[in-house]
């Protein structure tokens, strides 16, 4: 299996595998490239990519590589490697630049991990084989990559509007807004196969929209 799995793939895993447990051995290191607002703000911007390779404990990092595991091999079959490392990296970046602008007036506010880049690659894979069907271990029915598309937006707006959790919301929002826009500027063909989800997706970005403005005033 690991024979036939994109080496741009390996790539992104080693990184954050790397990253991860040396931060797990060395707080000052986490603490130096996690994102931060308030060391942001003063001009650490590297922490906006570099704390997509850090991770929290261990189920988090297995969690993420576990997801893009399974859709590396779609989004590097059809876009190639270059493209793909450019995906990852703008997913990246859409997720914590939202998540800079989200929490903006928070200076203590702090987060790591690929959640971002990794949903960016996921809608990538959406609109690149609108067909998929996708299955949890909680439910063992395929279900449908466009209700999948929905749910998990409605889902991150919730907790975008509550932030009554842990969990970086918007950086997985940024982060599926800018697979989807990457997807779409160098492939743009695919909205003829993708206008459901597409259609979705432009109204969930008005209602995201509102919702970032009513947070910011």
């Amino acid at each position: 299996m690991l024979e036939s799995f994109p080496p741009a793939g390996l790539l992104i895993i080693g990184l954050n595998v790397i990253f991860t447990f040396i931060g797990f051995k060395n707080d000052t290191f986490f603490e130096k490239y996690r994102f931060n607002i308030g060391s942001i703000k003063t001009g650490e911007y590297y922490r906006l990519l570099s704390s997509g390779f850090l991770h929290v404990n261990t189920n988090h990092i297995l969690f993420n590589m576990f997801t893009f595991y399974f859709f590396v091999d779609i989004v590097v079959g059809i876009l190639g490697t270059i493209t793909f490392l450019l995906l990852f990296t703008g997913s990246l970046l859409a997720g914590n630049f939202l998540c800079y602008y989200f929490h903006f007036k928070d200076n203590h506010y702090s987060a790591v991990g690929a959640s971002g880049a990794v949903t960016g690659i996921l809608f990538s894979a959406l609109l690149l084989y609108p067909d998929i069907e996708l299955m949890f271990f909680l439910i063992p029915i395929p279900i449908p990559g466009y209700l999948f598309g929905i749910g998990y937006l409605l889902y991150t707006l919730y907790g975008m509007k509550t932030q009554n959790d842990r969990i970086g919301h918007a950086a997985h929002f940024g982060g599926a807004l800018g697979g989807v826009i990457i997807t779409l500027l160098v492939m743009p063909d695919v909205i003829y196969n993708s206008v459901f989800m597409l259609s979705v997706l432009s109204m969930t970005i008005v209602v995201g929209g509102v919702l970032l403005f009513r947070k910011q005033t």
